[in-house]
């Protein structure tokens, strides 16, 4: 074999990461953005949040992933995505408005004090209790699970073992199997 330029003998995190297990975790809202995005119905807005668990055995779960990470082009992969209500009077409207609002009520729970005041950047720093479940992915003929944030709680209720999870998302119109399904370790080349 001929020797390389630049050859180091180093770990790398390309073999594959760990996954946090779905279940309900004390979390920190680390970052808050906005972005707007276009469908077929219309303009429609999101809440990005950058958590991290704070609490428990997982306590600076996705810190480490991040840190432990050594490609160019590594993300932040606790991320909470929340769909804000366009007010259109619309089943899907009403869904998404339940679910903001659970969330501000969580947040408000988690953080004695704290009124909500629709001045987002305020969330950095605060804690909310956040379920994730396990979503099943395919890419390149390849499948998968992982994990992702899909709920919040009162941070109490996250502790005191009280919540419920939401159910698995395994892929439309196909069925999960044993057979099919891999378990992910490695989600950077996932499309999400």
């Amino acid at each position: 074999m001929r020797p390389y330029s630049d050859f180091k003998a180093e770990k790398t995190t390309s073999g594959g990461r760990e996954i946090l297990p779905k279940g309900g975790y004390v979390c920190e809202i680390k970052s808050v953005k906005e972005e707007a995005y276009k469908s077929s119905s219309g303009e429609f807005k999101v809440l990005i949040l950058a958590i991290d668990v704070c609490e428990g055995e997982y306590a600076g779960f996705f810190k480490k992933d991040f840190d432990g990470n050594d490609r160019d082009d590594k993300k932040w992969r606790g991320t909470y995505r929340i769909n804000e209500p366009r007010d259109d009077g619309s089943e899907q409207d009403a869904w998404t408005k339940r679910v903001f609002n659970n969330f501000v009520y969580s947040v408000q729970e988690s953080n004695p004090g704290y009124v909500w005041d629709w001045e987002e950047k305020k969330l950095k720093g605060k804690k909310v209790g956040v379920l994730f479940r396990e979503r099943e992915w395919e890419m390149n003929g390849r499948t998968g699970w992982s994990t992702e944030a899909a709920g919040s709680a009162p941070a109490q209720d996250i502790r005191d073992g009280t919540f419920k999870l939401p159910k698995d998302k395994p892929l439309k119109n196909r069925p999960a199997t044993q057979e099919t399904a891999e378990t992910v370790e490695d989600e950077d080349d996932l499309p999400f």
